[in-house]
């Protein structure tokens, strides 16, 4: 545990392990290149590269037998664990569908807002030294909620020619039947661009290492993206009471992420030495009151925010800046990550300033219907006229005139 003396000297650190090597841009930017170019050969030979595997372009697509064998190994009791999930993160998306508007005045003026899905979205899913299986649903269940038709996944290969029979078998039960063996920045530049094994999407969700975020980056625009993830990261706002074996076993579990960062924010000064004690990873600020607390949160704008208080509630009304809320001993960020509800997919690197976490409305587009009657466009002319004449836009000026002499 390392004690930094105010929050601008955490802020530096912050900001050190936050900024993006040149070197990895440079490189990213070939591999879209060569993808665009190349394809499928492209996404063949960087596979070989990248995870020592040997695949044809036959064999980019995984065969629904494989899906179907991965889910008759799994476990009756897993299988009931991963439906919990599920439905938990199902229920919560449903309660978030947006409604269409209607509004109808008597003129014979109708504006409506109809939301309507995206066609396809590639989710790309991690494997690693472990399968993040809680990734998929996580990712897939606000798409499929959203209504969205064709949900694809992109994960990379392992051992001979195999993907994660965990990953498979998650993706089984949320009926997802196109999953691509492919990984890193090669599968975010064929998800994006399209080759002719892998059909272009229009939007990619789901964590991945720098090069992932990288071509996330670089391809948004040509697709869209949920977000530009780093490390993963908790604020844990502790008063004196709080349990100090709560508050280490949080920082031991957010290290378990690759490069996880956690930070103590306290105004006791035991807390701290009790700290100092344990020898944990992470970092330590100490604070005058909570209320400084809230602000220090608020600056660093976290991906998870655990308030360890007496009554955490009466801090919530502070917090601006946070893309997940904990409240309370009995709700660690476990939970969030594994079985509440809401999706761990979550902005990171203070963007939860402006970002929000992964919804049922990113997956899809509000369209704006308007439709007038020849009444209600009459009473409308003038003031349209005097606003545009105000922009020199005498043709549309024009336009409405034609409608009114007709």
């Amino acid at each position: 545990m390392r004690v930094v003396r105010n929050f601008d000297s955490l802020e530096k650190i912050l900001l050190k392990r936050r900024v993006r090597k040149n070197t990895v841009g440079e490189r990213v930017a070939k591999i879209v290149k060569n993808v665009k170019e190349q394809g499928d050969e492209a996404l063949i030979e960087y596979t070989k590269k990248f995870d020592k595997v040997k695949i044809t372009a036959n064999e980019l697509r995984v065969s629904e037998s494989e899906i179907s064998a991965a889910f008759n190994e799994l476990d009756s009791t897993l299988i009931k664990s991963f439906k919990v999930a599920i439905d938990n993160v199902t229920r919560f998306y449903k309660e978030q569908l947006p409604k269409n508007v209607r509004l109808k005045e008597s003129s014979g003026k109708v504006l409506a807002s109809r939301y309507v899905p995206l066609e396809r979205v590639g989710v790309y899913v991690p494997a690693g030294t472990a399968p993040l299986v809680s990734s998929v649903y996580m990712a897939v269940i606000p798409a499929r909620v959203a209504g969205v038709k064709e949900i694809v996944l992109a994960t990379p290969p392992y051992k001979e020619k195999d993907v994660n029979p965990f990953i498979l078998a998650t993706a089984s039960l949320l009926k997802i039947k196109e999953i691509y063996r492919v990984g890193g920045a090669q599968a975010i530049s064929a998800l994006a661009l399209g080759t002719k094994t892998i059909p272009k999407v229009d939007k990619i969700v789901g964590p991945g290492n720098e090069f992932v975020t990288e071509a996330k980056r670089q391809l948004f625009g040509k697709v869209d993206i949920d977000m530009l993830a780093g490390p993963s990261e908790v604020v844990i706002i502790a008063s004196k009471d709080a349990s100090i074996d709560c508050i280490v076993s949080d920082l031991e579990a957010q290290m378990e992420h690759h490069n996880g960062i956690g930070i103590v924010v306290t105004n006791s000064r035991k807390l701290l030495r009790e700290l100092r004690k344990r020898k944990t990873g992470g970092f330590a600020l100490r604070v005058r009151n909570l209320d400084e607390a809230c602000e220090v949160a608020n600056r660093i704008a976290p991906e998870h925010l655990e308030i360890l208080t007496k009554k955490p509630n009466d801090l919530l009304k502070n917090i601006r800046n946070a893309a997940a809320i904990f409240l309370g001993e009995t709700s660690p960020v476990a939970l969030g990550d594994y079985t509440a509800g809401p999706s761990h997919v979550l902005p990171t690197g203070g963007s939860a300033r402006f970002f929000s976490s992964l919804s049922v409305r990113e997956f899809l587009k509000e369209v704006h219907v308007i439709s007038y009657s020849k009444k209600a466009l009459q009473e409308e002319a003038a003031v349209l006229e005097r606003i545009a004449s105000l922009e020199g836009m005498n043709k549309h000026i024009e336009s409405v005139k034609k409608r009114l002499a007709s």
